[in-house]
């Protein structure tokens, strides 16, 4: 019988794994040995040039400059991201819930069923200078003097990506927060309440601490996709990357070299680098939010 369902399992994993391993894993192990070649990406010939990459990349300031963004949007972004999705989580949870919670629920998730591409193109239309819908509502509640080229200035264009980040993914991870919450017993708030705790009280000692493994996922997430911002920069940026470097990252500085200057060994060297960077990060965001488990 045990047999028979293992069989059946495994069967209906094979296809997906399969795929997996050729179109994800795959490419990440041909990585490692690329980055020490001098590859064009076209050619059939390369040479191996040990460590030559790495060394050019220890000294190219464009990388410390994408590199200082990263970690820039990997201390900000989790923080934002996080705490709106735990204040907007625990509003609609707040005494078992308010009025209409899942018409908010949908609200919230509606940015994160669209794809990546949509919502960049979306929002080229907002920040768009002359007509966008950002700088038309400034001009027309009399703040015309605030209005800026949001994606052109390099003071605001960083600013105005993280924006829509925030926007697109605050939604998911209050849905997340919003079951976990969901499944702490009632009565255990009663005997806060009782004890004279009060809403913030019981948010910190009580249910916080029972949906601590979710908020640690969360952060984990957030830190892998702080180190990757390809597809917004991408589609948002000028240039892309710029104005003047002002939105590089690792990730899109990686496909420039690849792509458009023909660089793959070196891309490949920056990808093996960020790489490790994440592994090493993530494992420090476990390491860090790491708390014994409050059982209930």
């Amino acid at each position: 019988m045990h047999h028979g369902k293992y069989r059946f399992v495994i069967s209906l994993l094979v296809v997906p794994l399969a795929v997996y391993a050729v179109f994800v894993i795959s490419p990440y192990v041909q990585a490692f040995p690329i980055a020490f070649t001098n590859w064009e990406g076209l050619s059939a010939s390369y040479h191996y040039i040990g460590f030559s990459n790495f060394v050019t990349l220890f000294h190219d300031s464009v990388f410390w400059v994408a590199l200082r963004h990263n970690l820039f949007l990997l201390v900000s972004l989790p923080i934002i991201i996080v705490t709106l999705a735990l204040f907007f989580s625990a509003a609609l949870n707040y005494r078992g819930g308010v009025p209409g919670s899942r018409i908010y629920k949908v609200v919230y998730f509606f940015p994160g069923v669209l794809s990546i591409a949509i919502v960049g193109v979306l929002w080229q239309f907002v920040f768009e200078p002359r007509n966008g819908l950002l700088n038309g509502f400034l001009r027309a509640v009399g703040l015309g003097g605030l209005t800026r080229l949001w994606l052109g200035d390099g003071r605001t264009a960083l600013g105005s990506i993280m924006a829509v980040v925030v926007w697109g993914g605050v939604g998911f991870y209050v849905v997340l927060f919003t079951a976990a919450m969901a499944a702490i017993p009632r009565e255990l708030y009663e005997a806060a309440l009782l004890d004279g705790a009060g809403a913030v009280q019981s948010f910190f000692r009580v249910t916080l601490p029972l949906i601590w493994n979710t908020v640690q996922t969360a952060l984990a997430f957030q830190v892998i996709g702080a180190l990757d911002m390809f597809a917004l920069v991408k589609i948002l940026s000028v240039g892309p990357g710029g104005p003047d470097d002002a939105t590089q990252v690792v990730s899109l500085y990686m496909y420039s070299n690849a792509f458009t200057y023909g660089k793959f060994g070196y891309a490949s060297a920056i990808g093996v680098t960020l790489f490790l960077i994440n592994m090493i990060l993530t494992l420090l965001t476990f390491r860090l939010t790491r708390r014994e488990r409050v059982e209930y």
